[in-house]
C-alpha cells in the first residue's frame, strides 16, 4: 500500500491509497478490512481511515456486512450483468437527450474528456490508468448533467457504481482501451453533432462493450483461479 508522499489532507490520503490497493487487487475481493491495520500501514490514526472506508462504501468499493464487518465488494455476475443493462438503458437516454440540450460549454466539457482518454490511450503507468478512470468517470457523469434531468441524475447516482466500473476498466487488454477511447469520441461527435439517434446508438454501444469485456475478464480470472 501506498506511502504518503504529498501533504494530502489525512482522510483523502486514506481514500487513496485504499482505493488503488483494492483496484489494483493488493486487497481482494471479500476480503476483511481492519480499521487498525489499516492506520498502521497508513501511518495515519483511524479517523480518517474509518471516513476512507465509509466514502468507499459509498462508492460501492467496500461492503458492510453488519457491525464493524467491512469487506472489499464481491461483484456477482448477476449483478454486473443487472449493473449493464441499467446503464445501457438510462445512459443511451442521457446521451439522446444531451444530443438536444447540451450547451456549448457542454459539449466543450464532454470533448476535452474524450480527447484526454484518447491522448493517454494506452496507457504507459499506473498514474494513466488513473488519469484515464477519472476521465472516464467524469465523462459520463457529465454526459447524464447535460441531459438536464433531475430524476435522470438520480437514477445514475445509484446505477454508476464506480467501484465495478473503476476495476473492470483496468482489466481491459490494449484493445479494448483503445476501441472504448474512440468510442467515447464518437459519443462526443454525436452529441456535438446534435443527432439523438446516433448518441444513443453509440453510447448503448460503448456499454454493451464494456460488459462484453468484464465478463471476458471475469471468465479469464475465473480459470486461474
Amino acid at each position: 500500500m501506498e506511502t504518503q508522499k504529498t501533504k494530502l489532507p489525512a482522510a483523502e490520503h486514506a481514500y487513496r491509497s485504499i482505493r488503488a490497493a483494492i483496484v489494483s487487487g493488493h486487497l481482494e475481493e471479500g476480503e476483511r478490512l481492519i480499521e487498525e491495520r489499516l492506520s498502521e500501514d497508513l501511518g495515519l490514526s483511524r479517523t480518517p481511515v474509518r471516513e476512507a472506508i465509509r466514502r468507499l462504501t459509498q462508492e460501492g468499493f467496500i461492503e458492510r456486512h453488519g457491525g464493524y464487518n467491512t469487506r472489499v465488494a464481491t461483484f456477482p455476475a448477476d449483478e454486473m450483468e443487472q449493473t449493464f443493462h441499467i446503464r445501457q438503458m438510462l445512459e443511451s437516454y442521457a446521451a439522446e437527450r444531451a444530443a438536444r440540450l447540451a450547451t456549448d460549454e457542454d459539449i466543450a466539457s464532454i470533448r476535452a474528456l474524450s480527447d484526454l482518454i484518447a491522448r493517454l490511450t494506452p496507457p504507459q503507468s499506473p498514474a494513466d490508468y488513473q488519469k484515464i478512470s477519472e476521465a472516464n468517470e467524469a465523462f459520463h457523469r457529465k454526459v447524464v448533467e447535460a441531459a438536464r434531468s433531475t430524476r435522470l441524475t438520480a437514477l445514475m447516482s445509484t446505477a454508476f457504481d464506480i467501484g465495478m466500473v473503476d476495476r473492470t476498466y483496468r482489466r481491459y487488454s490494449t484493445e479494448e482501451l483503445v476501441r472504448s477511447a474512440n468510442h467515447h469520441c464518437e459519443i462526443a461527435d454525436a452529441i456535438a453533432a446534435r443527432a439523438p439517434d446516433w448518441a444513443g446508438v453509440a453510447m448503448r454501444t460503448h456499454i454493451r462493450a464494456a460488459e462484453v469485456a468484464a465478463a471476458k475478464s471475469s471468465q479469464l480470472q475465473d480459470a486461474a483461479e
